[in-house]
């Protein structure tokens, strides 16, 4: 068989070096590209002849797959699939394979330290030191205490309620299946607009999430409330979140996701709003979670090759 590594996903030249090996020794061809081109005839072209695929947030189209058809599996290097077009991967018996886990510490503690930012003013007080300013007027505020919002409670959202728990936090939950976890209340979703100081957004993008945050929700929301998104950027209606911010209808926000991966168009609506800290979709990015990243996705063929398929998403 042929597997084909469509974009650089952290693996070092070494270390495909060892992979290339162990598959040749099980009779098959890994091959890896080492630049990320999100051109669809290039994708094509890379993953010409090849039964399976590895590739992160790239989107995978219709296109893509009709030129592919010796594909049977796509190992994705990354948690969310919303990318890839899974509707004809289920016509045709593609599997999917997602790298569950490998960006949970990652996103929780960057999480965490959007919080913080937002409310010891981090990214704006270092400016007004840059350009010669003081600390006059300058009032922060503690995380101490505080009740965090968790909306989605997978493994990374309670891993933010776990390290909540050291700042003295109450926690409290929406999930959209039942659950009970020590510590976290779990409360449905207008209780927890009402009730939170910090709402963070923990979810996947489906039909039922798209624009789960706009107008109405802000409104019930507390004028002192921050909103955090390392989620999935439709999630939220920017535009609403702009007009939120500019309001006061809610006091700041901090978001590392949006309609599409960054650069983002000049244009952007959330570039007006105030007290809006904005990040470059750079939450699961650590040298930690890239390198389990490689091992998550290869293991993933690994498995699929032996009958046994793990973190499938089909």
């Amino acid at each position: 068989m042929k597997f084909s590594i469509l974009e650089p996903i952290g693996i070092t030249a070494c270390k495909y070096e060892q992979l290339k090996q162990e598959f040749a020794v099980l009779g098959h061809e890994l091959i890896f590209f080492t630049d990320r081109n999100e051109n669809e005839q290039e994708l094509i072209k890379r993953a010409e002849g090849a039964d399976a695929v590895v590739v992160s947030n790239i989107p995978i189209t219709k296109v893509f797959l009709d030129a592919c058809p010796n594909l049977s599996m796509i190992s994705v290097a990354f948690t969310g699939v919303d990318h890839i077009d899974m509707e004809i991967c289920r016509e045709r018996n593609i599997l999917v394979s997602n790298a569950a886990g490998f960006s949970t510490e990652s996103v929780a503690e960057l999480t965490i330290g959007m919080i913080l930012s937002v409310y010891r003013k981090v990214v704006s007080g270092d400016s007004i030191t840059r350009f010669g300013g003081d600390r006059a007027g300058f009032l922060g505020t503690e995380l101490n205490g505080k009740t965090i919002g968790i909306v989605g409670a997978g493994a990374i959202g309670l891993r933010v309620a776990e390290i909540a728990k050291v700042f003295n936090c109450r926690l409290i939950a929406y999930n959209r299946s039942k659950k009970t976890v020590e510590g976290v209340e779990f409360v449905d979703m207008p209780t927890l607009l009402k009730e939170s100081d910090v709402v963070s957004l923990h979810v996947p993008l489906t039909n039922e999430t798209k624009g789960f945050i706009g107008k109405e929700e802000f409104k019930q929301m507390k004028t002192s409330a921050i909103l955090i998104n390392t989620a999935r950027g439709p999630v939220v209606n920017s535009d609403a979140l702009c007009k939120a911010l500019e309001n006061g209808e809610i006091a700041g926000a901090a978001v590392d996701v949006y309609e599409k991966e960054p650069p983002l168009d000049k244009e952007h609506i959330l570039f007006t709003a105030p007290n809006l800290i904005m990040l470059p979709h750079l939450a699961f990015a650590t040298n930690e979670s890239f390198s389990k990243r490689v091992d998550i996705v290869m293991e993933n063929i690994r498995l699929w090759l032996q009958g046994k398929p793990r973190n499938i998403m089909n």
